[in-house]
């Protein structure tokens, strides 16, 4: 009789195959990511993350059609760090600037009606030196 259970070995695979069904094109350096229609149901979330180098500078822009709770953050070691945080908006634009290399993840996060997010993010090198 075979069990169902999964063993330890299968649990980082179910892991790794459910983040990577969530990743979406890879945001590249100079061209415009750009996601015109993204649905959030009731209390879910929509993350895009990307690989930052100190100095490099990523300009973000979203309206939604119900407040949302807006950040972007970075993980170290056990915690969740934000730099930005916009809490029950429906839009915002700015620039980050990364002063440390790592990744970095935009999160939207809808209340009880969930939401309809369109957003537009461009990751930018820093500038090179004169």
């Amino acid at each position: 009789m075979s069990s169902s259970v999964a063993g330890p070995a299968t649990i980082p695979a179910a892991i790794a195959a459910a983040l990577s069904a969530c990743a979406g094109p890879a945001i590249v350096a100079g061209e415009p990511h750009v996601v015109p229609r993204a649905v959030i149901a009731p209390y879910a979330t929509q993350e895009e993350c990307a690989r930052l180098g100190a100095g490099d500078r990523l300009d973000y822009r979203y309206d939604s059609s119900a407040p949302v709770d807006f950040d972007i953050h970075y993980h170290e070691d056990n915690a969740t760090l934000a730099p930005i945080v916009r809490e029950q908006s429906t839009s915002d634009s700015g620039t980050f600037e990364a002063h440390v290399a790592r990744d970095y993840c935009l999160l939207w996060q809808a209340g009880p009606p969930g939401a309809i997010i369109s957003y537009r993010i461009m990751l930018r090198p820093p500038p090179a030196p004169q």
